[in-house]
């Protein structure tokens, strides 16, 4: 048996399903611009028929809305958290570089090329009148330039790595920020879908913190069935890894922590208590991609040498550039100092050989009312320690030359030098009237003999004095790698940013919300609840007619 009112309820069921179909389009629209969201639709079905009591058919009666639905494409969200790793490590990795770059300052008027073509002007100049004191003084002056240049440089990448360093702590720090989020959305969906609800909006919220975490470091995330709950349904944890390792397991999370190490990677290179990156639980952890390896790479990249501390990641990052920097002004320094050149043999020995006198074997000019200035002195020297001065003196006599146990003494101690202690000797700039010092003679008391410049100048066109050839062939070899590099990392980053930009624009076709679209289904939602209620209003007039008006006309 059918109501009396029958009609008037499948009509109001009507005006509830377009309602409800409403309320979505309005949450949609106000949502066009979040990031994250998914959209949603009703999801409309119609209540079982009724059966007529006379066997000649079935009535329906009306429709309800089932359920509210997130449209989203999981594929995709897989995909773009393959893919963000990548781009957040070589975006990283882009950067950095190019701020080494720009610490090299190459080319430019200020750049390694202008400051060892004035230094080597400088001598020369001097080489053709030696006794001038004023051509002796901008020689110094230019040698302060030169080891002032790889001082600054060696000062920026040191503060480059500290900074490194920092940025390193920070996104470990980030990483487990959005990790507790994600643990506290996952209690939040699990008990808002106990009654067989769908938390959307709480899901679009922890898929885009994925969205984020994956662009940090690199992680698999899923959702997997682990049992049956009290009223039937899968019981679903979501679950996210780090190398299969689980850093969020549902409720429990796996924090990552940094500490300092107690001993250096690159032992040369790197500056004190460096961070190291591993799992709360003491567990080490290996970052194969995102932001932080890009991070770790460029901090302690230095082409995989293990220097006894393990091995450093094999990537060319800041202790990369260090180490170059430090090999030049050894070379540099001792071929100008000693005259002595360093080549590898074939076992992988160090060799020092002697191939001519340097600035130490030469003679400076008689001061004014003087004696003749002292042999032995170091052009260049370590800044803020005197002993590489005596200590060379000790082993680097006159009855000693040629030895090569004494070379290969020398070759060590020039092994304290660095980019950023390298200086001039303190005889030339410190001492009164050290221009007096500058050794150009190779022969005691002649003041307008340049014959030791002459041999200093001709280092800089030693094709062996590195293995890349000159000085500059050096510098210039460094240049290009990292040039090299750094359009490298700029290619695949804006390789990968093309790659995501693709996957959004195809997330945005399946889950972004459409004005026009949205604006359409409101006017067929809007229509279809008119209609309702019209059919409402009709009713009640058939009502009002059956109730009020039957039967009262026949009295």
């Amino acid at each position: 048996m059918r109501s009396s009112f029958f009609g008037l309820n499948v009509a109001s069921n009507g005006l509830y399903t377009a309602q409800r179909g409403l309320d979505v389009i309005n949450h949609n629209i106000n949502n066009v611009n979040t990031p994250g969201y998914s959209r949603q639709m009703s999801v409309q079905k119609a209540l079982p028929a009724m059966s007529v009591h006379d066997g000649t058919g079935m009535i329906g009666t009306g429709s309800y809305g089932a359920s509210v639905d997130r449209i989203h494409d999981d594929y995709l969200d897989f995909k773009f958290w393959s893919e963000s790793d990548t781009l957040g490590e070589w975006g990283v990795k882009a950067i950095q570089l190019m701020d080494i770059e720009k610490t090299f300052n190459e080319p430019s008027n200020s750049g390694f090329n202008v400051v060892i073509n004035d230094y080597f002007t400088a001598v020369q100049e001097l080489s053709k009148d030696p006794s001038s004191t004023a051509a002796r003084k901008l020689l110094i002056g230019e040698g302060i330039t030169l080891t002032k240049y790889f001082n600054n440089v060696a000062v920026h990448l040191e503060k480059l790595q500290s900074d490194l360093n920092y940025d390193i702590k920070i996104k470990v720090d980030e990483i487990n920020s959005y990790g507790k989020q994600i643990q506290q959305l996952n209690k939040q969906i699990f008990a808002a879908e106990l009654d067989n609800n769908k938390a959307n909006d709480l899901r679009d919220q922890r898929t885009y913190l994925v969205d984020k975490l994956s662009k940090l470091i690199n992680v698999q995330a899923s959702e997997v069935t682990v049992g049956k709950l009290p009223n039937g349904q899968d019981e679903k944890h979501f679950l996210v890894t780090i190398n299969g390792k689980a850093f969020i397991d549902h409720y429990n999370l796996s924090a990552l922590k940094v500490e300092q190490r107690d001993k250096k990677i690159n032992v040369d290179e790197d500056i004190e208590n460096l961070y190291d990156v591993s799992w709360e639980d003491g567990n080490s952890l290996e970052v194969r991609g995102g932001e932080l390896k890009g991070y770790l790479d460029m901090r302690d990249g230095n082409e995989g040498v293990d220097q006894g501390n393990g091995a450093s990641p094999n990537y060319k990052g800041v202790p990369f550039y260090v180490k170059k920097l430090n090999e030049f002004v050894r070379k540099f320094a001792l071929a100008m100092n000693e005259g002595i050149t360093i080549h590898t043999d074939d076992s992988n020995n160090t060799v020092y050989t002697k191939t001519t006198s340097g600035h130490a074997d030469g003679f400076g000019m008689k001061k004014p009312g003087g004696s003749l200035s002292p042999t032995g002195i170091r052009f260049f020297t370590v800044k803020g320690w005197s002993p590489i001065q005596n200590a060379v003196s000790e082993v680097y006599t006159s009855e000693f030359i040629g030895s090569a146990s004494t070379v290969n003494d020398i070759g060590n101690i020039y092994s304290k030098m660095t980019a950023k202690n390298f200086s001039i000797s303190a005889d030339l700039i410190h001492e009164e009237s050290g221009e007096y010092n500058v050794a150009a003679s190779t022969t005691s008391g002649l003041a307008e003999d340049g014959s030791n410049l002459l041999n200093l100048i001709n280092m800089r066109h030693n094709g062996h004095l590195f293995m890349e050839g000159t000085p500059e062939d050096y510098m210039k070899a460094m240049i290009s790698t990292l040039g090299i590099d750094t359009q490298q990392a700029m290619q695949i980053s804006k390789t990968q940013d093309v790659i995501i930009g693709q996957i959004e624009n195809r997330r945005t076709s399946v889950q972004g919300v459409s004005l026009n679209e949205e604006m359409a289904n409101m006017v067929k939602y809007q229509h279809a609840y008119t209609a309702a209620a019209k059919m409402i209003s009709t009713l009640s007039e058939i009502y009002d007619t059956l109730v009020n008006r039957v039967g009262v006309s026949g009295r």
